[in-house]
């Protein structure tokens, strides 16, 4: 039933609340460079930061709230920091680039840090701006839409300098995204339930380090980039792909860890071809892969489209299904200076006791290729008739096709590594 006094109170909140929010707004535009400024306890709507050099909080109480329009904070000013807030409820709009915080490319030298959000569409954008910090901030997307509809927890475009350190980002379409930015650092994320934990497109000499990702659809994903050094990450129990390599020249890979990498499921059901890969290097050339720990996944390392030149030693492959899948025409070669690289599968001796065996290590063979090119043949695996033609190759090794040989296979895991298996 219409009451005019409740209407009346209605429209007074209204009024206030609007009221309120200009205020806000124009005591931030109001602010003098090095100014801090604390946020009121309450229901805050979005805001734009535009004085240089202040620091922005929030009460313990306070509630950043889009309206789901648009985006909650915008920052275009130089070295403006934002801390402390909870933001949630921005527009769900990808192509206007709603973000719960977007931060312009006036914004150099910004602090975001120690932020909650959770919100559709970009968690944190970040256009453009160079020498940017990103640190420590909880962010969550929308886990009722399909992945591909939601925005990236942060979102690197044209970027430079940027540190993006200690973030906790989960149930957004990628955790990180990297765009055609150059001389970043990504270091200490945690990264869960994604499609992809950290995606590179077109981006040189980034470091990714001591970074993991659990429970993705593919951990860390590299596409189209260069001089990338990806130092001490971990990726567990990723789906699909732990490290994915698509065009990737000049990197290096150290240190890394992935365990634990199995085909991905459908509503229950296995996506054909798509065998859990602890790493897939596809047209990737003059890399290293020094000191990592591939284990306990469908495929060890699955190699590709000219993915030649690489350097491949004291690296550790622990117990995965099949160790290497190598679909190329020239022969590789991996070791250097003597030191191979450790197979939990070899069954080679050691006659000398200097802990490099003494026969190599060739984890694949004709019928291996045989069985790749026509999947369809796997139901002959134990027949007398593959193991004929596993004798012939053995008896007549002109026929041997191209392949991996590891003629310096190590006869125990690389001692950094030792803990990580146990």
């Amino acid at each position: 039933m219409y009451s005019p006094l409740r209407y009346g109170v209605a429209l007074i909140v209204a009024l206030l609340s609007l009221t309120a929010h200009a205020n806000l707004q124009e005591q931030l535009n109001a602010l003098e460079p090095g100014d801090a400024f604390e946020l009121p306890a309450g229901q805050v709507p979005s805001l734009a930061i535009r004085v240089p050099g202040v620091n922005v909080s929030c009460h313990p109480d306070t509630v950043i709230d889009a309206g789901g329009q648009g985006s909650a904070v915008d920052i275009i000013a130089r070295e403006v920091t934002l801390s402390g807030c909870f933001v949630r409820n921005w527009g769900s709009d990808l192509n206007e680039l709603d973000a719960g915080i977007f931060v312009a490319r006036e914004a150099r030298g910004a602090v975001v840090e120690n932020n909650r959000l959770q919100g559709a569409a970009f968690g944190i954008w970040l256009d453009a701006t160079p020498d940017v910090t990103v640190r420590n901030n909880r962010i969550r997307g929308d886990d009722s839409l399909r992945s591909q509809d939601r925005g990236n927890g942060i979102h690197l475009f044209n970027t430079t300098g940027a540190l993006i350190e200690g973030n906790d980002i989960s149930q957004t379409r990628d955790a990180i995204y990297i765009e055609t930015s150059n001389h970043n650092t990504l270091r200490g994320n945690v990264m869960t339930d994604l499609r992809y934990g950290i995606h590179y497109m077109y981006s040189m000499d980034n470091l990714l380090e001591n970074n993991v990702t659990r429970g993705t659809r593919t951990g860390y994903a590299l596409m189209q980039s260069k001089r990338l050094r990806v130092i001490n990450n971990r990726s567990e129990n990723d789906e699909n792909y732990g490290i994915l390599m698509n065009f990737i020249t000049q990197s290096e890979l150290r240190g890394n860890v992935v365990t634990g990498v199995s085909q991905g499921q459908s509503a229950g059901v296995s996506i054909d071809g798509a065998e859990g890969k602890a790493l897939f290097i596809y047209n990737s050339l003059y890399n290293t892969f020094e000191g990592n720990l591939f284990a306990n996944s469908n495929i060890g390392i699955h190699l590709t489209a000219g993915s030649e030149d690489n350097q491949v030693s004291g690296n550790a492959f622990v117990n995965n299904q099949r160790q290497v899948k190598y679909v190329a025409t020239r022969p590789q070669t991996w070791a250097s200076e003597g030191k191979g690289n450790y197979w939990s599968d070899y069954l080679g001796w050691d006659r000398d006791q200097d802990g490099v065996g003494d026969v190599p290590y060739e984890p694949n063979d004709n019928v291996d290729r045989l069985l790749w090119k026509y999947p369809e043949a796997k139901v002959l695996m134990f027949s007398p008739a593959v193991d004929t033609l596993r004798w012939v190759q053995e008896a007549f090794p002109v026929v041997k096709a191209a392949g991996v040989s590891d003629p310096h296979p190590l006869m125990s895991i690389p001692e950094p590594l030792q803990l990580e298996t146990r």
